[in-house]
């Protein structure tokens, strides 16, 4: 079996493999500070509520864009499954060719999300994250990372209404019934989701316009599903785009360390 673990700015995803098969997807906030063994005991709950036991797993593969926690984090991992995890980073053949102008400052989340949808879906494709940030990146048909765009997050955006205007309440991020909204709170959550709607639509049909190619749109990232269901310019949605993406990585891994 094999243990696939994302950690980004908000959230830290756990998904465990048997061959193939997703058998488990677990969930923790990533902002709270905690020890290594917080870490390992939560990762060993969500083994057993998987039934597997850490004799079971035969690696553990690990792609953070945040760095402060990874000292706790992997030691957790190294105690209580006794597995020296694999980090996407330099070193780790991706299958993916990053062709920015510093190949080093693209968040390995990005470059895993482009594994993930390059072989899963083909190329050339334009991978939409709705994370912390929004990220829209293009990948070539010869699996190169040639483009991205950065904004802010939906539910980062909601946070800093709500924060930084005294009068607005924290709200539920959902499309109203109406854009024709009567209250504070539809008001609040139609500007969000028609906006970004809108703000998706118009990138995604400036990346057409730009490089003239018919590309597959893939979307991920927790409140993706909502914009993917309300626009036709989204072709996909698999919210286990990072997943799959760190299993393809790992399977490139060790294919070339039999080499």
């Amino acid at each position: 079996m094999l243990v696939v673990i994302d950690i980004g700015n908000t959230n830290i995803t756990i998904g465990i493999y048997h061959g193939d098969k997703l058998i488990g997807n677990y969930r923790l906030t990533t902002k709270m500070k905690r020890t290594s063994d917080e870490y390992g005991f939560m990762v060993m709950n969500f083994l057993n509520a998987s039934k597997v036991q850490p004799a079971d797993i035969k690696d553990v593969i690990v792609s953070s864009v945040v760095p402060k926690i990874m000292h706790s984090f992997l030691n957790g991992i190294r105690k209580y499954m006794h597995k020296e995890p694999i980090l996407v980073g330099p070193g780790i053949k991706t299958g993916i060719s990053v062709k920015a102008e510093n190949p080093k400052a693209v968040g390995a989340d990005r470059i895993v999300d482009a594994a993930g949808a390059y072989y899963e879906y083909g190329g050339p494709c334009l991978v939409v994250d709705y994370g912390t940030a929004t990220t829209f990146d293009y990948v070539d048909a010869n699996g190169n990372f040639e483009y991205g765009v950065i904004t802010l997050g939906i539910e980062t955006g909601a946070q800093a209404m709500w924060t930084q205007a005294a009068k607005l309440p924290e709200i539920e991020i959902k499309k109203p019934a109406s854009i024709l909204a009567k209250t504070t709170t539809t008001s609040m959550q139609a500007g969000l989701v028609y906006g970004y709607i809108g703000q998706s639509e118009y990138i995604i049909k400036e990346f057409k316009k730009a490089l003239g190619v018919d590309m597959k749109v893939i979307a991920t990232g927790g409140l993706g599903k909502i914009i993917y269901k309300n626009t036709d310019e989204i072709d996909i949605y698999d919210r286990n785009l990072t997943f799959k993406g760190l299993k393809y990585i790992y399977e490139k891994y060790t294919t070339e360390k039999k080499k």
